[in-house]
């Protein structure tokens, strides 16, 4: 029969350290909290004596939730805090457990334990700390353990919660702040910060700044106004370490933060933020990481945290949008060990510094799911990025991609269901043929590596509306002015644009496709303008940029779709994109096919 703590409930009373022992849950409730988050109360029981004053903190309320937590099961109590009310009454908030044996494995209460006396749990007091004869456990019981909470990057904290810089006070975990405390000091990381951000309205006019920060136990939103924006603004500084002490805590608004806690913290004229030198053993950030492969199954809208290795990337592209404001944008490939890929979009500065030129691991916090072209990712400002973050799940991606990921395929979630993804579905274009590849209700994508053959010069520019948003075929009036249909405008000039029909060819066959703009003046190497012109002053040199294109091998990427047309049904090619031949990588994943075939 499994031994419990003996003691361990009588130390835990007093406010000492009871960290691994061995307790039975005698009750479990939930406690009607209003508005507030669900909490639940524990009653524990050392097979001496049983405590009804713990609290289970409410990043493991999912344990009682999914009743891993029921009356009777056997736990390891591994972190915990106390906390001691107004009326100087202790309570107990579990931080992270482990059952490591279920309730229907126990026969039924273990020992015969009386609730503690009263008087046992009113502090501070000195007591002589009890004896706690703790039992030895077999490794096969831990082995067994439940999942526990405590997902968190960095090395662990010691046990012994640190003093503040004055040592005034004892530092305590995030996951035990409430708005019912008003005396706390917490030690964690700026993991993000804000810009500052104004506002102007009926009542006045404003500014304001957030940050997010984390600890061992949880991480928690901050949001300065006016006077704290002017005072900590310029004090945090992103991955570095502070003691915060008297905000204010409120429930958290959902709707403007993807951070895993019930509340949120706002400074206030008591507030003080003061740097800690010794950072050494708090967390980098705390993230629960989503397997691309499993972005699927995840809600349109729904907040994630991913990591992958950044495949390929596209340039920086500017918009307007609705309120008249222009802003960045870039895009860019993430690839992780379940050989997927998916899209990820990214806004403002972050799309403007990012490089992605050395396929970095990229880990995102908060990025929001879309169902645009399946499943694609975009971070908007509250989520955040880091570029080879020092976590275990980066070194075990890195190692992965440079031994094996490189020359993996992939396929991409963001074009599974029709979008168009990244250089993913290598196939040949026998391949294409003999899966017949564009038959089904929806287009689809492939990648291949091709030469080009022959090249359909005549017909291959047309002139076209100079409108910045309209490529539409304009019509000579014959009087100097060209005409529009779409736009329903003359005008006195027109801009060529291309559509080139290629031959491309490869090992084992040859296909025909249509190549618009940007992938015709790439397999030309020159744009539209220029060959326009060269068309009307000098057929011979216009000539000669078609027959250099010849015989020059790229990265296709293409759509192909069954068409109809006058009763005729035909697969339709078309290239999105054309990029030169990565010749290391193509090594590589060839190196790597062989070796399957040889295996076979």
């Amino acid at each position: 029969m499994t031994r419990l703590s003996e003691g361990a409930i009588e130390a835990l009373s007093i406010g000492n350290s009871a960290n691994d022992a061995v307790l039975q849950l005698v009750n479990i409730r939930k406690i009607d909290s209003g508005s507030g988050p669900t909490r639940f109360r524990v009653m524990m029981s050392d097979g001496l004596h049983t405590l009804s004053s713990f609290m289970l903190s409410t990043q493991l309320n999912f344990m009682a939730e999914d009743n891993l937590l029921v009356p009777n099961c056997v736990c390891i109590l591994k972190k915990h805090v106390t906390n001691i009310l107004k009326d100087k009454r202790r309570v107990v908030i579990i931080l992270e457990i482990e059952v490591i044996k279920p309730a229907e494995e126990v026969a039924g209460r273990i020992g015969d334990p009386t609730p503690l006396a009263e008087g046992l749990i009113k502090g501070p007091q000195s007591a002589p700390v009890p004896e706690i004869r703790q039992p030895l456990l077999q490794q096969q019981n831990r082995n067994e353990a439940h999942k526990s909470f405590g997902n968190f990057f960095g090395k662990k904290t010691p046990s012994a919660m640190p003093s503040t810089p004055g040592g005034s006070s004892k530092v305590v975990p995030i996951a035990s702040l409430n708005p019912y405390q008003s005396k706390w000091t917490i030690r964690a990381r700026v993991t993000n910060k804000s810009s500052i951000r104004t506002w102007s309205n009926s009542r006045g006019d404003g500014k304001l700044f957030s940050m997010e920060i984390v600890d061992e136990s949880g991480e928690i939103r901050v949001t300065g106004f006016n006077q704290e924006v002017d005072k900590f603004f310029s004090l945090v500084e992103v991955g570095k370490v502070y003691y915060v002490s008297k905000g204010s805590l409120k429930i958290a608004n959902k709707q403007y933060t993807s951070v895993k806690n019930d509340y949120e913290m706002t400074l206030n004229g008591e507030s003080s933020i003061i740097p800690c030198e010794d950072d050494c053993d708090v967390p980098v950030i705390q993230c629960d990481f989503v397997s691309i492969g499993d972005l699927e199954n995840r809600e349109k809208d729904s907040i994630v945290d991913v990591i992958g290795v950044c495949r390929s990337v596209d340039e920086v592209t500017r918009l307007t949008t609705k309120s008249n404001r222009e802003v960045s944008k870039r895009t860019l490939n993430l690839m992780d060990m379940s050989g997927k890929l998916v899209t990820v979009t990214l806004w403002g500065e972050e799309a403007e510094k990012f490089d992605g030129s050395t396929q970095p691991i990229v880990a995102i916090k908060g990025a929001k799911v879309s169902d645009f072209g399946g499943r694609s990712l975009s971070a908007s400002f509250s989520s955040s990025m880091m570029i080879n973050p020092d976590i275990p799940e980066a070194y075990k991606l890195r190692g992965w991609y440079d031994k094996e990921g490189h020359a993996m395929d992939g396929q991409s979630v963001t074009e599974a269901k029709g979008g168009g993804g990244g250089l993913t579905n290598w196939k040949t274009l026998s391949d294409v043929k003999t899966e017949h590849l564009g038959h089904g209700d929806k287009a689809d994508y492939y990648t291949c590596i091709a030469t080009i053959v022959y090249l359909k010069k005549e017909n291959c520019l047309y002139q076209a509306c100079p409108s910045q948003d309209c490529n539409k075929k304009v019509v000579d009036q014959h009087n100097g002015m060209f005409r529009c249909e779409k736009c329903d405008k003359e005008f006195p000039n027109f801009k060529y644009r291309l559509i080139l029909s290629a031959n491309v060819a490869d090992y084992a066959d040859n296909q025909w496709v249509t190549c618009f703009q940007e992938s015709a003046e790439a397999i030309l190497g020159q744009n539209a303008a220029y060959l326009g012109q060269l068309k009307d002053s000098n057929e011979v040199a216009f000539d000669e940029i078609f027959q250099q294109a010849n015989f020059n091998t790229f990265v296709f990427r293409s759509r192909v779709k069954l068409e109809t047309y006058n009763d005729e049904s035909r697969i339709k090619a078309t290239v999105m994109d054309v990029k030169p031949v990565d010749h290391k990588d193509y090594s590589k994943r060839l190196i790597i096919n062989i070796r399957k075939l040889a295996a076979q």
